[in-house]
């Protein structure tokens, strides 16, 4: 390093950094009014189209996610699809949304515990998975114990 420094005529790096700043201060003040608002002009179009790009990213992964959600996936489930969804497009990232949906629903045929569970776990005990099992057969309808107290007693026929 100490010989490159050599031979390049400086002594410290630190004279070396002195004179690329006074180089490039140099070459702004030289530059014409027209040249600094073109190279201006240039850096906000750069900046520009960048925020465009992340733009368009942060809409397709929105569009993804939304297609994903409604399908029925939620929360870690949904990373984990948003990522397989990913793969699966990645030979199209700019992809429209009906596309998306067709993968999605392809992942959903294969991956179904990635959209909700599909059939409830046996509950404990041996009872059915909607809790305790009902006695007796269908449930009494409001109000008809006191319609059949109004037969029994005549003042309803029927």
């Amino acid at each position: 390093m100490k010989k490159l420094l050599g031979d390049l005529g400086f002594d410290t790096p630190e004279a070396l950094g002195a004179f690329i700043t006074t180089k490039r201060e140099a070459d702004q003040a030289a530059m014409s009014e027209v040249e600094r608002r073109e190279q201006a002009a240039a850096e906000l179009e750069g900046q520009a189209s960048q925020r465009l790009a992340d733009a368009e990213t942060r809409e397709q992964a929105a569009v993804r996610r939304a297609v994903l959600a409604g399908l029925g996936s939620s929360g870690e489930d949904l990373a984990d699809a948003v990522v397989l969804v990913e793969r699966a497009l990645a030979d199209q990232p700019d992809a429209d949304e009906a596309a998306v949906t067709a993968v999605a629903e392809q992942l959903k045929e294969r991956r179904p515990s990635l959209f909700g569970q599909q059939t409830p776990p046996p509950a404990p005990g041996g009872s059915p998975a909607g809790g305790p099992p009902s006695r007796g057969g269908l449930p009494p309808r409001p109000g008809a114990a006191g319609l059949e107290m109004a037969r029994r007693r005549g003042f309803v026929s029927g």
